[in-house]
């Protein structure tokens, strides 16, 4: 006798990890944020999110990016721990906030000119190049990018919350995405610096 095909989870438990992780990701503490921060924690943000990684950060914990391989990558392993092929990769410790926007400490890395500091470059001109639209800030948020993995698809949408929230309360919701690029500095501005002070 051929045993029935399961209907998914009939007990939902997958459904309760997703409502579990969606609540520990719910952004926490928004606050109103000049322009400039806003768009300095976008882009750190959305460069700590196009690594790969498969844990779910904690706010508040140190977090490392690396330029491996020609990819991004997100690690809760320090570089000392690393071999010296791997530390070279170091681009800066990230931490998480309370309200799902990251920061990052730049590593000595990205004040050279090599593989570590042009990965940066490149992404920051596609950062600019996606703001080059009449769409609002809110409209070109990632709140849903399907080819994500779990995780980063998970904290791609917080933070898309947390800067929809924090553009309402400052007064800057359906700004055009122009307007908000003519804040960016220049790219060479920006390195070695991640701060929402230093763009």
């Amino acid at each position: 006798m051929l045993a029935r095909k399961s209907e998914g989870n009939p007990e939902g438990k997958g459904d309760h990890a997703f409502l579990t992780d969606w609540s520990a990701t719910e952004p926490r503490g928004v606050v109103a944020k000049p322009q400039h921060q806003v768009l300095a924690e976008l882009f750190t943000s959305m460069l700590v999110l196009s690594a790969a990684f498969k844990y779910r950060p904690v706010p508040g914990g140190s977090n490392y990016l690396y330029w491996i391989d020609g990819q991004w990558s997100l690690s809760l392993i320090a570089p000392y721990e690393w071999s010296d092929e791997r530390r070279a990769g170091f681009a800066g410790t990230c931490v998480l906030q309370r309200d799902m926007t990251w920061t990052i400490v730049p590593s000595d890395r990205l004040s050279e000119d090599g593989p570590v500091s042009n990965a940066v470059r490149r992404f920051f001109e596609a950062f600019a190049a996606m703001l080059d639209t009449d769409l609002t800030l809110e409209e070109v948020l990632p709140y849903y990018v399907g080819r994500l993995d779990y995780y980063q698809r998970l904290y791609a949408s917080a933070l898309s919350r947390s800067v929809s929230a924090a553009v309402t309360r400052g007064h800057q919701a359906a700004i055009s995405c122009r307007q908000w690029q003519m804040q960016l500095p220049e790219v060479h501005y920006v390195l070695p610096a991640f701060s929402p002070q230093a763009l």
